[in-house]
């Protein structure tokens, strides 16, 4: 049995018998409250007791809530905040708000979720950033290469009124979608099992010339063929084959994504390239937010910054003693139960790779996207400023320990 084949000791079975009797957005918002080990009995009880406050009165909305590949057992390996979100809406408007959280791709999938809530399908979603760029090319923003040095600077960057300016705003005049929080991680490559009897990669120049799967992101592709990894567009849910059989010989993408997508078994080495985000955000209509009165409003933005907080801290420590992203490994990770290796490379060598791709060594690769990209912003310079936002952080900064900020207020 995987690890992300049970929660805590309840299989799929239990949790779809459960899901009968009191709905399958109360079970699952139940489960995902456990942080250890439950019995049938603890969920059940759970489940009645997330039921019971989810109806004890008529909401005035009830929104859909599609969560792309997400349930209650892989959120608990990426921490994208989901769950919380819902659960803590629902409690904060007594009910008013309902959320009906739609994982497991049954109402969208990682490259459409974000063109059904513009549809009007779904109201809430959850996707990366990457993969929803495809629907929502404004997205584009956050993958200019090396603009975050580190986790610590996205975080900062999402919490900053910068990020207002520069991402949410655009995104939502444009798009008519409300940036809500997101997960912060950075892309590297994920190699296949022909690398596991190969040296650990400790250079860029070692993966010349490998075909890689790439997401939606238009601008992850200039930074891959500028540093020779062939980018290859390959669905998501089609990248476990296409490694598994050798179709490409890596992946580019995250650590927790490898770990919650149960591909680590076909993932020989964990490449850390960090040369654009790895963003798994959630968004929201604007249309259904609009159409909240002003305190239900502000209970959204509150619900979203509690989300933020907990994915910060949440995700910083699933990455060490769930998913393996540490050097030595914790016993009983994921990737160590693997054999996935990390391949963290030195400060001299992600120079390197910066030198060969970024915008600042080679500003002529992104000249056509950075004007598109200004131009949508209302003029921004949307690279420079970004950049030089981050960097009021001292590099040194530990992701947990950037300073929560309300966004939307100065």
């Amino acid at each position: 049995m995987k690890v992300s084949d049970k929660l805590g000791g309840i299989s799929r079975r239990d949790l779809f018998r459960v899901a009968g009797q009191y709905g399958m957005s109360s079970t699952l918002l139940a489960a995902g409250s456990f942080g250890g080990a439950m019995s049938l009995a603890n969920l059940a009880s759970a489940a009645e007791s997330s039921y019971d406050k989810r109806f004890k009165k008529e909401a005035k909305f009830t929104f859909k809530f599609g969560a792309a590949g997400f349930n209650e057992r892989n959120l608990l390996i990426e921490r994208a905040g989901c769950l919380e979100f819902a659960r803590d809406l629902e409690s904060r408007t007594d009910g008013e708000i309902r959320v009906e959280f739609i994982g497991d791709n049954q109402i969208c999938g990682q490259t459409s979720c974000v063109e059904k809530t513009q549809q009007g399908i779904v109201d809430i979603y959850a996707a990366s950033t990457q993969n929803s760029a495809g629907g929502a090319p404004y997205l584009n923003v956050l993958d200019y290469a090396y603009m975050f040095r580190n986790r610590a600077d996205q975080y900062h960057f999402l919490y900053s009124p910068e990020s207002a300016k520069l991402l949410r705003e655009p995104y939502e005049k444009r798009h008519g979608l409300k940036f809500l929080f997101s997960h912060a991680e950075l892309r590297g490559i994920q190699l296949g099992l022909a690398w596991e009897d190969k040296d650990t990669v400790t250079s860029v120049e070692q993966l010349a010339g490998t075909k890689n799967r790439v997401t939606g992101t238009q601008l992850g592709r200039i930074a891959m063929e500028a540093m020779n990894l062939n980018p290859v567009p390959v669905a998501w849910e089609e990248t476990l084959d296409g490694l598994k059989q050798g179709l490409i010989d890596g992946a580019e993408t995250w650590a927790s994504a490898v770990a919650y997508a149960n591909m680590s078994p076909v993932v020989s080495q964990s490449v850390h390239l960090n040369f654009f985000c790895g963003t798994e955000h959630t968004a929201m209509s604007a249309k259904a937010f609009d159409s909240l009165g002003g305190e239900l409003q502000d209970a959204v933005m509150e619900s979203s910054y509690l989300a933020q907080v907990h994915v910060q801290a949440a995700n910083e420590a699933a990455l060490v003693k769930t998913v393996g992203q540490s050097d030595p490994q914790l016993p009983g990770t994921i990737f160590a139960q693997n054999n996935v290796r990390n391949a963290f490379l030195s400060d001299a060598e992600i120079k390197k790779a910066e030198e060969m791709c970024s915008p600042e060594y080679q500003p002529q690769l992104w000249e056509q996207w950075r004007e598109r990209l200004n131009g949508w912003s209302g003029g921004h310079d949307t690279y420079q400023e970004i950049y030089d936002s981050v960097r009021t952080l001292p590099a040194d900064t530990l992701p947990e320990n950037v300073e929560p900020r309300r966004w939307w207020k100065s």
